[in-house]
């Protein structure tokens, strides 16, 4: 087992990774203080891989556990799926010390997170992220949103979580095309922070897919202290934290585009590429750089299922993007793997280029 801590102005919490920690959840939430009731919120399919093993854990914790059902896609992480489970958490007499725990992906977490900071102002969170995407990403910093008006994320708050728990035991019932899609974050710290872990990604990529528990765990391991390290010295996203938004801007713009009907991981990897070839063509990245990213992202099947889609319709959705800045699009560009500077200075022209460009 590994413990990461993250260190924030609102305080600190650890985030545990290895495997088997699901069963140890109720021992954890006694040993801080928690006696009562719990709330566990889910999705349909991981209800039935783990909410019940986890209720029955609780359960036996002496725990009062109800288990809610959040939403099984972003088109549902919406404001009336949390005005319903805040009706929920009412008819269950959840109180100010209720904890919620989030149990499942990265849209679980956000919208788990998002009714946790809410509900009566702010309720104990405790993320149990069952994805790798979730694990490596989406549960650490304390963003919560749910989407509205087509636009993903817009409305939200940075809620930290009280501990975060990663069982990478939950992750051998994943898909490989749902470790890909968290991989594709993996990918994106190496490639922004720590060039030594991209070129670990490298060596060990097979043994990460075949679920190798030690390859798994530090892979997990190191993926979270790169972010923890960021989230520390900008908790409010109004600096240097904007460098995790490194195929993002591009990457939104093609969930929004697609309807959400691209995954998050393919979009990034595809925004991840695009901004390379950005970065390459305005002389700030080698193309041997550019060619390493590729290669690693084409290794784990990210770039086999982006279909094409429409220029224009792309640049407008990077106009609603909440990294705007008085109009201007802001871009995160690599100066080479493990180095990374953000910009506003990127001609649309140039970006209209290469976005139809063969993957």
């Amino acid at each position: 087992m590994k413990t990461v801590t993250v260190n924030v102005v609102s305080g600190s919490y650890d985030i545990i990774i290895g495997p088997g920690l699901l069963t140890q959840t109720g021992d954890r939430l006694k040993a801080f203080g928690f006696s009562d009731k719990v709330v566990i919120i889910t999705d349909t399919t991981v209800r039935k891989l783990y909410g019940s093993t986890l209720e029955q854990i609780l359960i036996a914790s002496g725990f009062e556990v109800a288990t809610l059902s959040g939403a099984d896609s972003e088109e549902e992480k919406s404001l009336e799926t949390a005005g319903r489970l805040y009706l929920e958490l009412t008819g269950f007499h959840a109180e100010r010390g209720t904890p919620v725990l989030a149990l499942g992906g990265g849209v679980t977490g956000d919208l788990a997170g998002f009714v946790a900071a809410t509900y009566q102002r702010g309720v104990p969170l405790i993320q149990i992220p069952t994805t790798l995407l979730a694990q490596a990403d989406s549960s650490l910093g304390g963003k919560t949103a749910v989407n509205h008006g087509q636009l993903k994320n817009r409305i939200g708050a940075f809620y930290q979580p009280s501990l975060t728990i990663s069982d990478i035991d939950t992750l051998k019932s994943l898909s490989q095309r749902q470790l890909a899609d968290g991989l594709a974050e993996i990918i994106k710290h190496g490639a922004i922070q720590d060039a030594d872990f991209f070129e670990y990604l490298e060596n060990n990529i097979d043994r990460i897919m075949a679920l190798d528990d030690d390859a798994l765990e530090t892979t997990v391991a190191r993926s979270a202290e790169i972010k923890a390290a960021v989230v520390e010295q900008d908790e409010l996203d109004l600096g240097l934290r904007n460098i995790l938004n490194y195929g993002h801007t591009i990457g939104h713009a093609v969930e929004t585009v697609s309807d959400f009907q691209i995954d998050h991981g393919r979009a990034v990897a595809f925004g991840m590429l695009v901004a390379a070839r950005i970065s390459n063509r305005m002389g700030l990245l080698d193309r041997s750089d550019v060619t390493r990213l590729k290669k690693l992202l084409t290794k784990v099947g990210l770039l086999a299922e982006v279909p094409k889609l429409e220029t224009d319709k792309l640049i407008e959705a990077m106009h609603h993007d909440k990294k705007i800045v008085e109009g201007r699009i802001k871009f995160v560009l690599l100066e080479s793997i493990g180095e990374v500077i953000f910009t506003d200075d990127v001609d649309l022209e140039l970006v209209k280029k290469v976005l139809p460009e063969k993957l």
